[in-house]
C-alpha cells in the first residue's frame, strides 16, 4: 500500500473511531502527497459535515467536482449537506441531477433518486415528490437501508400498503436500524396496534441512545443554556406561557412517558400546566431531549433555532389552538 492511500484509509478508520480531528489530519496529510486529490478533499467534506461545518464540508465536496467532474460520491454527500441541515433543496436537486447523469447500477439510481425524494419534500413540492417516487426501481433491494428508505418515502407518500412491507423487512433484516423501528412503530400506530407501536417506539429509543453523539454536542450544562435562551427569545405571544417554566435536560424521553405515548423523539415536553385544581403559572416544566434536538439541528447553530421552532409549535398546540389550560398532564411534540 503506497504512503498516499495509507492517509486515507487511516483517514475513513478513524472517522468510524470518531476521531474527526485525526481524520482531518490524515486527509491534508494526503493531500500533501497528491494536491489534487478528490478523494481527500471528500474526507475533509465527511469530518467536517461530522463537525457542524456545513459550509466547509460543501467547499471542499465541490472541490472534489471539480477536479473530478464523475466522482458521484461527493456530489451525494454534498446533496445530504444541503437537505440537512443547510435545507438548500434546489442546490440538493441540482447536485441530484448531475450525480443522476452518472448513474449505472440500480443501487446509484436508488441513492440519486432518494436524496432528490429528500430534497423535494423539504421544499414542499409534494408532486414532485411523488414523481420521483415512481422512478425508483422495483424491489427486492440488496441492502436493507436501501429497503428501509424506500419504505420511507412511500410511506411520507401516504402509501402505507407499499411502505409497510419494506420497512419491516429492514428492521427484520437489521435488528439494530434505529430509524427502520421508529418507521415500522409510526405504521403500527396508524393500524391501531398500540401494543406493538409502544414496543417499537422502545426499540428505536433504546437504539438511538446506543448511537454516538456528535463531535460538536454542547454539554449538558450549553444545551440547558440554550434552552433559556430559546424560551426567552419567543414572541411575547408564546413567552408568556412559559416564562415561569424551569428547565430539565434529558438525552430522550423515559420509558415510562413513551409507554404514555410520549413519541420517543419528541424535542421538547411541556407539563405541570394550571387548571383549576392546580393553579399557578400555565406552564411550570420544560422538558427538553438533547439527543433529539442534536438530530434535528445537524449542526450546533442551529440548535436554539431549532428549540425555539419547537416551543413555539408546543405552545401552538397546547394553548393557542386549542385555547385550553386545564389539563395538567404532560405534553409532547409528535
Amino acid at each position: 500500500m503506497d504512503q498516499f492511500t495509507a492517509h486515507l484509509d487511516r483517514g475513513w478508520d478513524l472517522v468510524q473511531r470518531g476521531d474527526t480531528r485525526g481524520a482531518a489530519a490524515s486527509a491534508r496529510q494526503a493531500l500533501e502527497i497528491e494536491p489534487q486529490s478528490p478523494e481527500a478533499y471528500n474526507l475533509l467534506g465527511y469530518v467536517a459535515a461530522l463537525d457542524g461545518e456545513s459550509f466547509e464540508a460543501i467547499e471542499h465536496y465541490r472541490q472534489a467536482v471539480a477536479i473530478d467532474e464523475t466522482y458521484m460520491e461527493a456530489m451525494l454527500n454534498a446533496a445530504e449537506v444541503y437537505i440537512h441541515p443547510l435545507g438548500q433543496f434546489d442546490d440538493a436537486i441540482a447536485m441530484c441531477e448531475q450525480a443522476l447523469a452518472l448513474s449505472e447500477t440500480d443501487e446509484e439510481v436508488v441513492d440519486t433518486l432518494l436524496l432528490t425524494f429528500d430534497a423535494m419534500l423539504g421544499k414542499g413540492d409534494i408532486d414532485g415528490a411523488r414523481s420521483v417516487v415512481a422512478r425508483l426501481p422495483a424491489p427486492p433491494y440488496d441492502s436493507p437501508n436501501h429497503t428501509f428508505l424506500v419504505g420511507r418515502a412511500l410511506y411520507e407518500m401516504g402509501d402505507l400498503a407499499k411502505a409497510a412491507p419494506l420497512i419491516e423487512e429492514a428492521a427484520r433484516k437489521d435488528p439494530n436500524h434505529a430509524e427502520a423501528w421508529y418507521y415500522l412503530a409510526l405504521i403500527q400506530d396508524e393500524r391501531g396496534e398500540a401494543h406493538g407501536a409502544t414496543e417499537s417506539f422502545l426499540r428505536a429509543r433504546e437504539l438511538d441512545l446506543q448511537e454516538p453523539e456528535p463531535p460538536w454536542a454542547p454539554t449538558r450544562d450549553m444545551f440547558a443554556t440554550a434552552v433559556r435562551r430559546a424560551r426567552d427569545g419567543l414572541d411575547p405571544v408564546y413567552r408568556r406561557f412559559v416564562s415561569e417554566a424551569e428547565i430539565f435536560v434529558s438525552e430522550v424521553p423515559g420509558i415510562e412517558l413513551v409507554a404514555d405515548g410520549v413519541d420517543p423523539r419528541a424535542l421538547v415536553l411541556l407539563d405541570g400546566l394550571a387548571s383549576v385544581e392546580t393553579p399557578g403559572p400555565p406552564c411550570s416544566r420544560i422538558f427538553a431531549y438533547q439527543r433529539n434536538v442534536e438530530r434535528v439541528a445537524g449542526a450546533p447553530d442551529r440548535i436554539e433555532a431549532v428549540l425555539q421552532e419547537s416551543l413555539e409549535r408546543e405552545v401552538s398546540a397546547i394553548f393557542l389552538e386549542s385555547g385550553s389550560e386545564e389539563d395538567g398532564g404532560p405534553r409532547h411534540l409528535n
